[in-house]
C-alpha cells in the first residue's frame, strides 16, 4: 500500500531525508531531554513533534501525587519531580479525563491499575472504535488497537487508553471523511517501525483525516493513537514551548535524573 499524500516514490524520500535533517539539526538544542523536536507545515496545517527513543530515555505516565491531588499542569508536575531530583524532559497530557480528570479508559501507572480497559463503543471521540492503547515498558513501547491488546495482555509499566486510533497498521481509521468540515487543534502520541515515539500536535484546527495523514505521511507512524483535542498542550523545552491552560488529567513525558 502506498501511503496517501506520499506519492511518487521521490515525494516519499524527499519527505523523509526532510524528517531526518530536521531532527538532526535540533538535537544540539535538545537541553535536559534527549528528544529531539521541530515544527514543519503538512497541506498548510502546521504542527510541533517530538521524538522519543524509549530505549534511551525513560517515559512515564503521570496523574497525581501520593495524595491523590492531580498535577493538573506541566509547571506543578516540573515542581514535583525536582523535589525528587529530576527533570521533565518533553511531555504533552496523556489521555482523555472526565470532569473530576480521572482517566476516560485504561490507566496503569507504575504497574498499577487505575482505570480497567474499556472495549465498548460509546460517545464522543473516544468511543469512535477502533481506539487503542500506549503501553510503555522498561525500554520499549507497544501502541496497539484495544481489543488486540486485550487480547494480547501485555504486562505494562505505564499504559493510557484512549481514541479513536488515527492510523492502524498504516490504515487510516475507517470513519474518517476526507471530506470532513469538522476541525479543531488536535495532538497524538505515534510509534514508528523503529520503536521511535512521536509526540505530536497541530497548531492549527486540523480534521481527522488530514491529521491521521499528518502522522502516517509526513511522521512515519504507521500507528498512531489521537489524544485529545481542545485540551491539547505539548511541553518541549528544545522548541522554547511550554503551554498552559486548564488543568489536564493524565500527563505524557520524559524525565531524567537532575544534574
Amino acid at each position: 500500500m502506498k501511503p496517501a499524500g506520499c506519492w511518487p516514490k521521490i515525494r516519499c524520500a524527499v519527505i523523509l531525508k526532510a524528517i531526518s535533517t530536521a531532527l538532526a539539526a535540533t538535537a544540539l538544542a535538545s537541553g535536559a531531554t534527549g528528544a529531539t523536536c521541530d515544527t514543519g507545515s503538512f497541506e498548510g496545517v502546521p504542527y510541533s513533534y517530538c521524538a522519543v527513543d524509549p530505549a534511551e530515555e525513560e517515559v512515564r505516565l503521570w496523574h497525581s501525587d501520593a495524595e491523590g491531588t492531580v498535577y493538573g499542569t506541566f509547571s506543578r508536575l516540573e515542581a514535583a519531580l525536582s523535589a525528587e531530583g529530576e527533570v521533565l524532559g518533553i511531555a504533552m497530557n496523556g489521555g482523555m479525563y472526565h470532569t473530576d480528570r480521572r482517566p476516560v479508559g485504561h490507566y496503569v501507572e507504575e504497574g498499577i491499575e487505575v482505570m480497567r480497559l474499556v472495549t465498548s463503543a460509546g460517545p464522543g471521540n473516544f468511543g469512535l472504535l477502533p481506539n487503542g492503547v500506549l503501553c510503555l515498558t522498561d525500554g520499549s513501547a507497544a501502541l496497539m488497537e484495544t481489543l488486540a491488546f486485550e487480547a494480547a495482555a501485555p504486562a505494562c509499566r505505564f499504559a493510557t487508553q484512549s481514541g479513536p486510533m488515527l492510523v492502524i497498521e498504516g490504515d487510516l481509521h475507517p470513519r474518517f471523511r476526507e471530506d470532513s468540515t469538522s476541525t479543531f487543534i488536535r495532538n497524538a502520541v505515534g510509534l514508528r517501525a523503529d520503536g521511535t515515539l512521536i509526540f505530536a500536535i497541530s497548531d492549527a484546527p486540523v480534521t481527522f483525516h488530514r491529521f491521521a495523514r499528518l502522522m502516517r505521511d509526513a511522521l512515519a507512524t504507521p500507528d498512531a493513537l489521537f489524544v485529545d483535542g481542545n485540551v491539547s498542550r505539548l511541553h518541549a523545552p528544545p522548541l522554547g514551548r511550554s503551554d498552559a491552560g486548564f488543568p489536564m488529567g493524565p500527563i505524557i513525558g520524559t524525565v531524567a535524573a537532575a544534574d
